[in-house]
């Protein structure tokens, strides 16, 4: 054992619809992170893919008067080797191809949606024998893919919210000769209004609510953009609340405060979308969300049972809808939920007792603790 830093490569940025608030995220982490502990290693990844050395500077991975950042793939191209006798990045072009920037000890994966939140960079650090930050292989897979998160919740027992799943044709390489549509009968049975968003991403991005049906063809449309495979949601009327869950270095697995969203700004879409997120003043926050004690506690007790039903691993943030009775309905899970400053994520595990740099080394340490492999 050595007294040297812990070596953490900070992952942001990617192929994903999210790029963006990865970016971002990613900012936040870098101003959080205890450096007399770690030494971090930012690394980007562009929107084509391309792994290049951050330079580490939050503020140009931060929104600037409405711009979103993005990574810039000119930096020093670099790869991670899914070899476990290398745990190194690797300079792959420029003046010394071949030569080890960094050796590495764990990864922190802040990357959102496809390619980085679905169990892709969980899959290649499982190789490389590298630990990381958050839910493994299945688990991230699972809980991106909102028709599967819903089927195991709700063959759990969980309330979950009635969907219909719109799916691209089965053969390979097929095409659709026209958009997919509900039937009649689904028609009858969600009501309107409706949701209509794809079925792996997040940060809103994609979705449409639709109150009148000759909406829904274009809709669809605007969610397949992102992804084949489409969800219309049955709106459910309640209000929005999200609980954090985070698992400690000896296992023990928590709920936070929950917190409320409350719309208090006119946007374009009436409902809390990418923009009402992260661009406009429209929304105001409870921290703790104002609900009876028993439906707190109840509300706690399913977010950490959602957790362990998907196997989920580190952290995740569970979206609820809340009834005027006080009845729960559970919306998704998000195995890499956001760390903007805006994020609810770190603002409610500050609230419950945790500040930001202190939840940071608990991730790093459960997933140290952890390792890699079958568990």
């Amino acid at each position: 054992m050595t007294d040297r830093k812990l070596r953490v490569a900070v992952l942001f940025g990617g192929r994903s619809s999210e790029h963006a608030i990865s970016c971002v995220s990613a900012g936040s982490v870098l101003s959080h992170l205890d450096r007399t502990r770690f030494e971090v290693i930012p690394v980007g990844i562009s929107v084509d893919g391309t792994w290049v050395l951050g330079n580490g500077t939050p503020a140009d991975l931060a929104i600037r008067d409405r711009v979103l950042p993005i990574v810039d793939a000119s930096g020093a191209a670099l790869t991670l080797p899914g070899d476990p006798t290398r745990k190194e990045l690797v300079r792959i072009a420029g003046e010394a191809p071949g030569e080890v920037l960094s050796g590495v000890d764990v990864v922190f994966p802040v990357l959102h949606g496809a390619f980085g939140e679905d169990g892709t960079i969980q899959g290649l650090l499982e190789l490389a024998d590298l630990p990381y930050v958050g839910s493994g292989v299945l688990a991230s897979a699972t809980a991106m893919d909102k028709e599967f998160a819903r089927r195991v919740l709700r063959a759990d027992g969980f309330p979950v919210t009635d969907t219909v799943v719109l799916r691209s044709p089965d053969a390979t390489g097929a095409t659709a000769a026209t958009v997919p549509t509900l039937t009649a009968q689904q028609r009858d049975r969600l009501g309107l209004p409706v949701f209509v968003k794809p079925a792996r991403a997040g940060s809103s991005v994609g979705i449409t609510k639709v109150e009148d049906w000759s909406d829904l063809p274009s809709a669809i449309a605007t969610a397949r953009r992102t992804d084949p495979k489409v969800l219309v949601e049955a709106a459910v009327i309640g209000r929005e609340v999200e609980c954090g869950v985070l698992e400690f270095p000896d296992g023990r697995v928590e709920a936070s405060l929950p917190a409320e969203i409350r719309m208090v700004a006119a946007n374009s879409a009436g409902w809390y979308d990418f923009s009402a997120k992260y661009l406009d003043d429209a929304c105001e926050f409870d921290i703790p969300a104002k609900l009876d004690d028993d439906v707190t506690a109840e509300l706690q007790t399913m977010a950490v049972a959602a957790f362990r039903s998907l196997g989920c691993q580190g952290l995740a943030r569970v979206d609820f809808f809340v009834g005027a009775d006080g009845s729960l309905t559970v919306n998704e899970i998000n195995t890499m939920p956001g760390f903007t400053p805006i994020s609810m994520f770190p603002r409610m595990w500050a609230v419950t007792g945790v500040d930001y740099p202190a939840l940071l080394s608990i991730l790093i340490d459960t997933a140290m603790a952890r390792g890699t492999g079958l568990r």
